[in-house]
């Protein structure tokens, strides 16, 4: 995947389009939840991991530099704003990484996270777009709004997902790791459970694998981030930033708007590619006007900036050193 360029004509056509004849930006989702009942609720079929070989990001003639960008948020409870702020603000993410300079040829997947412990829809992941079908696959994530009230969601098997069902040439072919942002308010469960891998993925394992090896994993061909906006419910959580840390290190980000998610998933990106620095990136997003969240990109951002040059990686964790990337397969 990954032809074709975004065209911000071709998202306002559809998005007035869809003004006019009274579709929303999800209809997938509220199409499904108004006319079935929870026991028949599923995942796009585009979006459906289950039985998926691997998701690809490719160089090609038209985009020779491909950088493999994955956002995948959580969509229970309060978090359920995040996709449709998201699907807004698409232009804006594009404009910053493209017409900045930031990248020349990102490709962007858009994933979603519940809770494999009660959501029927746990896990939603797309495909890497260049183009405007990554609003589509936006589009089509389906808005549980579930969750288990245990301060915990399944974003481990996200991370199963992107580290053992993704082939990026930025880095298999260049050596050069994509970006996985994961926007949430919880924590990951302690181990990726070989019973639900089965379940919502179908891979069978051979035993659980513990949360810090599939970070470390995922870490070998990914910058691993996680976001934390004001408005969740668990936004400032002690516990749960601390959890994050011990995996993530630097790359826990909060951030005090919600609805900044987009400018700060760019900057960051910007940031870490050298292609700006902090001062420079706040100051593309004055150009932009409007409502630019200047000030809460700015603040969240800041420790980052200042920061980045020690990158965490779990190298030298137990049971990593077998396998000729550093990781062994459990």
């Amino acid at each position: 995947m990954g032809s074709g360029a975004w065209s911000t004509d071709v998202y306002a056509a559809a998005a007035s389009y869809r003004k006019h004849s009274g579709r929303s930006a999800f209809h997938y989702s509220d199409s499904v939840r108004h006319s079935s009942s929870r026991d028949s609720w599923k995942a796009h079929p585009g979006l459906d991991p289950h039985g998926v070989g691997t998701r690809e990001s490719r160089d090609s003639d038209e985009h020779p530099t491909s950088l493999a960008i994955g956002v995948l948020f959580d969509v229970t409870g309060s978090m359920g704003r995040v996709p449709r702020t998201l699907q807004s603000k698409l232009p804006d993410l594009l404009g910053l990484l493209i017409r900045k300079g930031y990248v020349d040829d990102p490709q962007i997947l858009f994933g979603a996270v519940g809770a494999a412990t009660c959501d029927r829809v746990p896990l939603q992941i797309g495909q890497f777009e260049s183009d405007n079908r990554m609003d589509d696959h936006l589009g089509n994530i389906f808005i549980e709004s579930g969750g288990g009230g245990q301060k915990t969601e399944s974003y481990e098997l996200a991370l199963y997902f992107m580290a053992r069902h993704t082939s990026i040439d930025c880095y298999d072919r260049r050596g050069k790791r994509g970006y996985l942002f994961l926007i949430g308010d919880e924590m990951p469960y302690r181990r990726v459970k070989r019973r639900e891998v089965a379940a919502v993925i179908g891979d069978e394992l051979s035993e659980d694998i513990p949360v810090e090896h599939i970070v470390a994993e995922a870490q070998r061909s990914y910058e691993v981030y996680y976001i934390l906006p004001q408005g969740a419910s668990h936004a400032g959580d002690t516990e749960v930033l601390a959890a994050w840390r011990a995996l993530l290190g630097q790359n826990v980000i909060e951030l005090d708007d919600l609805d900044a998610v987009c400018e700060t998933i760019a900057l960051t990106i910007g940031l870490a590619e050298d292609a700006i620095d902090l001062d420079e990136g706040l100051g593309h997003l004055r150009e932009t006007g409007g409502d630019a969240p200047v000030d809460a990109v700015g603040k969240a951002l800041t420790a980052y900036a200042r920061d980045r040059g020690t990158v965490v990686v779990s190298d030298g964790l137990p049971g990593l050193d077998d396998d000729p990337k550093g990781i062994t397969r459990l």
